[in-house]
């Protein structure tokens, strides 16, 4: 059977994929695509503006077609079908013969009518080739706008960022962003935190025309309102590539494109169409899991068609369920089932945190029995079993608005809530595989991490979301087949992180060579490397930089300071429990005057110093010591801060000197070595203006002594800590504070910080409190031990750097010119001070 297909991007190359997988030598396989390069991931586009190349977002090589016996043309385009002769031509010159012919041709970027879209600086936002042009366009750029508020406006209004244009404009016709997914209040909490990250937002704008002469200079709207603008991007929809089709008499839709019944076959019943230039139902799909789906009914058809079948078998396409989930800007959105439903027969909830810019909806039946759609704007790490909830048609608990309250930081689903699920419940909607399907992969092929069931399976593979759900279903099936999930550092070492801390603790190692050659295999990574260091630091406290140790460390340790935009460095030095007097003050002055660096305070009570040269570090570190600073760590995975309030001292409000106890509990753990950087507070009493309840650990006066406070950060996802201990003395608490911590720094994974760790952990606060205060586990006086064998070995590792040559020579960006600095460096000036330059000045 002769199969042409025209089209080859990501639906086509799987329609290839499909067939190849069921059939691989019942088909002569052809392949007609317009662009030059073989099929690539447009889900990730954006990703071609931080770093990846062309090659990276590539689905497959050359060499796969070959390899698979299919034909591929690239750069020739078909320009004709001849349907009684059942030949098409190519822009090349090609003529062949068909006997199956699949219309993959996607669709183009739909450009409204605007006076003057053809000027210099207007683009579309399509594929490599639009992206290298918006690129090299981007370098003489300070403004620019997005035409388009909906998804793919969104994406080109990050690309415009990531291009280091931070005057970029939204314009959406509209009265709202995304207004086929969010509702105006999910909407306005979406323009909230895209404001804030510096876009502007103009809804209800109709754009009328493009200013300029030859180049864009701005954008009139409608109502003679005007926007000056260096370039323009266009992302408002798509239309259906169809012309091919209209072209030898196939029938299209009243709207554009190519009509298709549910085996996918059009008018002309050798012709298939799939992908976005197909129109099922007066519906063309935007997304690349409807065209996926297409491509396997279509691949099922044909099989069954060469096996002598029917064409018209069981497998059809009878629509698709649109819910989606994506990240855009930074910012989660999804929505899934019927987000806008609102009747009498239906109820409505709502959760909405406009200070952490979090808005969720849910519309249930009248009942209270089923979900039938709902909003997620800001956080919806629950996205992925609402979905199946509303899928698969299971019963809400009594309480529905327990789905949609705040969840702590990684809290998995239930192991009773995987359980519920229908065997046939569809897990990943790009391929098509269903719970059933993931969990024989574990039960019966022995698959066993997530990437060998992505191998076998191929969900997880497309645009990713379901892999939380693929990871809670291996733990799920893992324990019903009574396997315990060794969470292994990476293919180096066959130990999770705890057992290789008990491991190096037992045998007294202290490099990551030693490591290596006593526990693991190959050379090490950049997944095993840093951790491996982190346990080195918290067992022996030694110099992270000594030899053996060094090239192990990551980026941030291995400069003692923070890796900034430019190519410069942030050197941060400790102010214990935010105190600093007037000398210190202006010493700070002197070194960040001296150096030209950027100076800002933080909001953990220390000043952050920008812009440092690598070579310079080391001189600054040296100034910095001599007027009594010492690192503050911002660089590790260690204890950063101790804010403090100013308690009793001076506050007619405060219990306690939380000061004085902020600098003694800072001055203990500094520099002290963790699977993630830990934060901690003392407040002076229970109006907590040091935000205690906020950090990993945080401290509160009573009237009785302290309050203890574990397991809470900020972030992205805050979480207050929770109680461990009341009204405690300063020993006691300290006491407490030491178990703690060494119970966190010998079980935690690597980077979980004590928020997730606690959540994990079977028994929750109770089980955490039995051991750290009632020691269940008869560890705790073994753990003060430790820490004090940490805190009496503390050495400031600046202090250290500068007083040993052989690494101190190693602060120099280039090593036969020391007293050279990098000349790409450079710097815009910025309310006074330096800021750096704008990307397109560097590459300018």
């Amino acid at each position: 059977m002769k199969i042409i297909i025209i089209g080859n991007g990501m639906v086509g190359y799987k329609f290839c994929e499909k067939l190849v997988e069921r059939s691989p030598a019942a088909f002569d396989i052809t392949v007609f695509g317009e662009e030059l390069r073989p099929a690539y991931d447009r889900v990730h586009l954006s990703d071609y503006f931080i770093g990846k190349s062309g090659e990276d977002l590539h689905l497959n090589t050359e060499a796969w077609y070959a390899q698979n016996k299919i034909t591929l043309h690239l750069g020739d385009p078909v320009t004709g079908i001849n349907r009684p002769e059942k030949t098409i031509t190519s822009f090349k010159g090609i003529t062949l013969p068909y006997d199956v012919l699949v219309m993959a041709t996607g669709s183009a970027a739909m450009v409204p009518p605007i006076h003057g879209v053809e000027k210099k600086g207007v683009f579309v936002y399509r594929t490599i080739e639009d992206l290298d042009l918006i690129r090299g366009y981007a370098k003489n750029a300070k403004k620019a706008a997005v035409l388009g508020g909906g998804l793919l406006g969104l994406e080109a209004a990050k690309a415009m960022l990531d291009l280091g244009i931070k005057k970029t404009h939204v314009i959406e016709f509209a009265p709202r962003l995304m207004p086929r997914q969010l509702d105006d209040i999910g909407a306005a909490t979406l323009k909230n935190k895209l404001t804030a990250l510096g876009l502007s937002i103009h809804t209800l704008k109709h754009t009328y025309q493009v200013l300029g002469e030859e180049r864009v200079t701005g954008i009139q709207f409608a109502d003679e309102s005007e926007l000056s603008v260096d370039m323009l991007v266009i992302s408002t929809g798509i239309k259906a590539r169809d012309e091919l089709a209209s072209q030898c008499g196939i029938e299209t839709g009243a709207r554009g494109g190519i009509v298709v019944n549910d085996q996918l076959q059009t008018s002309d019943p050798s012709v298939f169409a799939i992908g976005e230039c197909a129109v099922h139902k007066d519906m063309i799909y935007g997304l690349v899991a409807p065209g996926y789906e297409m491509a396997e009914v279509l691949a099922s058809h044909l099989c069954q068609a060469k096996a002598g079948g029917s064409r018209t078998g069981k497998k059809t396409f009878t629509g698709f369920d649109m819910s989606t989930k994506l990240k855009l800007v930074g910012t989660d959105v999804a929505s899934f089932g019927d987000p806008f439903i609102s009747t009498e027969k239906v109820r409505t909830i709502l959760f909405e945190d406009k200070l952490n810019g979090i808005y969720k909806r849910l519309n249930i039946s009248s009942d209270g029995k089923h979900l039938l759609g709902g909003i997620l704007v800001g956080e919806a790490s629950g996205y992925n079993m609402l979905l199946q909830q509303y899928k698969n048609k299971m019963l809400l608990p009594s309480n529905p608005e327990d789905l949609i309250l705040m969840q702590r930081d990684d809290k998995k689903e239930s192991s009773d809530s995987i359980a519920s699920l229908p065997d046939d419940a569809l897990i990943c909607s790009c391929e098509g595989v269903t719970k059933d399907t993931i969990c024989r992969s574990v039960s019966e092929s022995g698959c066993e991490t997530i990437d060998a069931i992505k191998k076998c399976t191929k969900a997880g593979t497309g645009c990713g979301g379901c892999v939380p759900m693929m990871k809670d279903l291996l733990v799920h099936t893992m324990k019903l087949n009574g396997k315990y999930i060794r969470n292994v550092l990476c293919e180096h070492f066959a130990y999770s992180r705890q057992e290789l801390y008990d491991l190096i603790k037992i045998h007294g190692l202290k490099s990551f060579n030693e490591v290596l050659d006593r526990f693991g295999k190959g050379d090490g990574c950049e997944l095993c490397k840093p951790p491996v260091s982190s346990i080195l630091a918290s067992l022996w406290n030694e110099m992270i930089l000594k030899k053996g140790n060094d090239t192990a460390q990551d980026s941030n340790d291995r400069f003692l300071a923070n890796i900034q935009k430019g190519g410069t460095y942030s050197v941060v030095p400790r102010i214990p429990g935010g105190e600093i007097t007037p000398d210190k003050l202006i010493a700070i002055g002197g070194v960040a005057k001296k150096y030209n660096l950027y100076t800002k305070i933080t909001g953990a009570q220390r000043i952050d110093l920008f812009g440092a040269h690598i070579s310079d570090l080391p001189l600054i570190w040296e100034e910095l010591i001599a007027a009594g600073f010492e690192s503050g760590h911002a660089y590790g995975k260690a204890l950063r801060t101790v804010k403090s309030c100013v308690g009793s001292t001076w506050c007619r409000f405060g219990l306690h000197d939380s000061v004085s106890y902020a600098i003694r509990i800072e001055e203990r753990y500094r520099g002290l070595r963790a699977p993630h950087k830990l934060k901690s507070a003392v407040s002076g009493c229970i109006r907590e203006c040091a935000e205690a309840r906020s950090k990993d650990f945080g401290i509160i006066a009573t009237e009785k002594g302290w309050n203890l406070f574990v397991c809470g950060n900020g972030g992205s996802k805050p979480q207050h800590a929770v109680l461990l201990a009341s009204d405690i003395d300063s020993e006691t608490c300290i006491k407490y504070i030491d178990r703690f911590l060494m119970f966190y720094i010998t079980t935690a994974d690597p980077l979980t910080r004590t928020a997730p760790w606690l959540n994990k952990m079977e028994g929750g606060i109770d089980y955490l409190r039995n051991v750290v205060v009632h020691d269940s586990l008869g560890m705790g006086v073994q753990w003060e031990k430790d820490m004090q064998l940490l805190v009496d070995s503390y050495s400031c590792e600046w202090k250290a750097a500068i007083e040993n040559p052989e690494i101190r020579k190693r602060f120099n960006h280039f090593v036969n010119a020391p007293a050279q600095k990098d000349p790409a460096v450079q710097f815009d000036e910025l309310r006074g001070q330096k800021k750096p330059a704008s990307w397109n000045k560097i590459t300018g």
